[in-house]
């Protein structure tokens, strides 16, 4: 049996709710939609998270930049051109509705603005076909950067839009996905991207280089300094099941990804895995093509404390913002809908919290289509919430986060890195104890038990517990029960929120000499949150 002792007089620290800063969603197209907009007012208004990030203000279905020719194919049409950003605006304006404040990722590039040359693809592979070239044209890319901050300014005022953040671009080390360029191709937008937006008001704030797994952050500081290049934080991203690597995995040359096969060799491979699948259902298929890692690979589940840990130094003194992070990054994995992603976020954010500034869940919604919109409710999306607003475990295992107290007790390094973890919190007349028990791969395991013991002058007044398991907050087992039914009436997500419902339950306990004990069992990857009322 697993034990854990909360000394009375253990010193405390701020509880760092770095996860508040902000949370991800898909691109910008979808933040003209009423149920996204409803979906991220709940999230605010019951987890306290403060900002939205998502990809594509810049998209071609965003309208931003337009001419003549696109709907006249008239010879010299193409020199009569528009900026539009009224569904910028639109999308901004559902943010602060929800009583939020947007995260301004620069992205992507639109095509008539984007460097077009054989060899170099145009298009990202996702669902709604980004731009992801470098500009033709640094002037015109100024110009037009330059008229979208100053737009915002005349629409929201210079001492809103000073409180945004403003994120150039998105995984530039991603070559196909983000980024068709190099590293240095990526610091030269940045450097014209921040140089611009600081001419027109040098109190934004402006950063990057919004890598994934951690990367370049020493390149990218080294060549603002070189250069003399404004830069206000330093935001990167870190997923466990992250298959391209750490902070210590700099690719090539260029700092890119090295490919590891040809898209040939890839799409041979992929149709010898499909004739595998027996139920040929779109969903069967595409995770057949995109496995969960983390269930079939030995992931380790302390590469985000670890890398944190060291891009805190590679930063400086500059804020540091992991915009995405969370346990998986393949979307439609199936664990993406279980408690898996509850236990592991839990862990990942009391590890991390002495290290970042602010970070960002990716992300609060299944409405959301990087790479297809499934009409499955449990699909294995990314969300906190599933597509009609289901909460997930892990949106329930943040709600415990929030509601812990803002001390949190000292317990020394090790309480959180066991696959048995503890952390404690006073506040409010209470003392919380958080217990997690997280494992990467979602074995069949035999539950085990924890003990606490916690320091009091008197007997609490009451002592109860939220559980996060296989009876408690699973909506997708219920889901499951139903039949899976990819069409959910309204009636029908109504009482899958009520049936999963995470409550306060009475916990059996004794006190004596000044001690309370209790004890609470754990299957892999539950989570349990005890309240100790004075």
């Amino acid at each position: 049996m697993t034990e854990f002792r909360i000394p009375q007089n253990a010193p405390v620290k701020p509880h760092k709710r770095h996860w508040q800063y902000c949370v991800g969603s898909g691109h910008a197209l979808l933040a003209l939609r009423t149920d996204w907009t409803a979906q991220l007012r709940f999230i605010h208004d019951t987890l306290g998270i403060e900002r939205v990030r998502f990809h594509g203000i810049f998209c071609d279905d965003m309208r931003t930049l337009t001419d003549l020719s696109m709907q006249m194919a008239v010879a010299g049409a193409e020199q009569f051109e528009e900026y539009n950003f009224n569904a910028c605006a639109l999308a901004y304006d559902n943010v602060l509705a929800a009583g939020m404040k947007p995260f301004v990722e620069l992205s992507f590039m639109p095509e008539k603005l984007a460097l077009k040359e054989e060899g170099r693809p145009l298009k990202g592979a996702f669902f709604y076909k980004p731009n992801i070239v470098p500009p033709a044209d640094d002037a015109a890319w100024r110009d037009y950067i330059q008229a979208f901050v100053r737009f915002l300014i005349r629409r929201y005022g210079a001492e809103e839009v000073r409180s945004w953040d403003f994120e150039v671009w998105n995984e530039p080390d991603l070559p196909y996905a983000f980024w068709n360029g190099t590293r240095e191709e990526y610091f030269h937008l940045y450097e014209i991207t921040a140089r611009a937006i600081k001419d027109v008001d040098p109190l934004i704030r402006v950063g990057g280089p919004a890598t994934s797994s951690s990367k370049w952050v020493v390149s990218f500081t080294d060549f603002c300094k070189a250069h003399g290049v404004p830069v206000d934080f330093i935001s990167t991203h870190q997923y466990a099941g992250d298959p391209l690597g750490g902070v210590d995995d700099q690719g090539d040359e260029e700092g890119q990804a090295v490919p590891g096969e040809s898209w040939e060799e890839r799409m041979r491979r992929g149709a010898e895995t499909l004739k595998t699948v027996e139920e040929k259902s779109f969903l069967n298929g595409f995770r057949a093509l995109s496995p969960d890692k983390s269930e079939t690979t030995d992931i380790p589940n302390d590469l985000f404390r670890k890398n944190a840990a060291k891009v805190r130094l590679q930063a400086g003194s500059l804020p540091l913002y992991y915009t995405e992070w969370n346990e998986n990054a393949i979307f439609s994995a199936a664990t993406n809908d279980t408690r898996k992603v509850a236990a592991y976020d839990v862990k990942a954010a009391l590890e991390v919290a002495d290290h970042v500034d602010g970070s960002s869940i990716w992300c609060f919604s299944d409405i959301f289509e990087e790479l297809h919109p499934f009409p499955q409710e449990f699909h294995g999306g990314f969300g906190m919430l599933t597509q009609h607003g289901i909460p997930k475990p892990v949106y329930h295992a943040l709600r415990m986060l929030r509601e812990a107290g803002d001390a949190r007790v000292d317990l020394g390094p090790n309480a959180t890195l066991g696959e048995i973890g503890c952390a404690a919190f006073r506040g409010d007349g209470e003392t919380q104890v958080l217990l997690f028990r997280q494992r990467m791969k979602n074995l069949e395991l035999p539950a085990e038990k924890v003990r606490i013991a916690v320091e009091l002058p008197k007997a609490p007044a009451a002592v109860t517990v939220r559980r996060i398991d296989e009876t408690h907050s699973n909506p997708l087992k219920l889901w499951q029960e139903m039949g899976s039914p990819v069409q959910l009436t309204p009636a029908e997500v109504e009482s899958l929120k009520t049936r999963s419902a995470v409550t306060d339950e009475p916990l059996s306990a004794a006190y004596a000499d000044g001690v309370l004990s209790a004890e609470a069992e754990l299957g892999v990857n539950d989570v349990a949150f005890i309240r100790i009322k004075e």
